[in-house]
């Protein structure tokens, strides 16, 4: 696809790229499909753009997490993951890429960048974006799921992996440890 296409169907700002990649910084790009969240840690080349390290809410699995694989406690643990990844071979300083991806205040996308700078990360951002710890932890999943509204459906994957949806802080909080551990 050449650059031309790409700008004209809108699946590159080339300005914003421009000022990404002229940084001369690793970029954290962080995409979301319907299910997943994928974290890349990216290097700048005149051939084209490498990709050093990366993680996917799918990983997650191996360090016991059971819960969907799209909300913000799973964001933050894919965050810290490709964190741990990143400090291991010895990458300090990164930029937030999220390409086109609307960024919505304390979500998504910002947990992730949470996870990635608690985990050592230095990247530069605005306090205020950042999701509450609450909403980290998924305190307010557990919440929704003690109201008569929350229906059996919305929580089938946590049923199927024989887990009570009350339960996501303490799920979250043991994959969070192995994560430490063990990324």
């Amino acid at each position: 696809m050449s650059y031309l296409k790409r700008k004209r169907i809108g699946l590159t700002n080339y300005k914003k790229r421009l000022s990404l990649v002229s940084s001369k910084k690793h970029r954290l790009v962080v995409r979301r499909s319907l299910n997943n969240i994928t974290a890349q840690i990216v290097e700048y080349k005149n051939e084209g753009d490498i990709v050093l390290i990366s993680a996917n809410t799918k990983e997650l699995a191996k360090y016991g997490w059971k819960c969907s694989t799209k909300n913000i406690p799973s964001s933050y643990l894919t965050g810290l993951l490709i964190g741990k990844k990143a400090t291991k071979k010895n990458i300090k300083d990164s930029i937030l890429d999220i390409g086109l991806q609307r960024p919505i205040k304390k979500g998504v996308l910002y947990a992730l960048l949470k996870g990635a700078i608690d985990s050592g990360l230095n990247i530069d951002h605005n306090k205020n974006i950042l999701p509450e710890e609450s909403r980290i932890k998924g305190e307010h999943i557990a919440n929704f799921t003690k109201l008569d509204s929350a229906s059996s459906f919305q929580f089938s994957k946590y049923k199927k992996n024989n887990l009570d949806p009350k339960q996501i802080t303490e799920n979250f909080n043991q994959t969070k440890e192995n994560i430490v551990k063990n990324a």
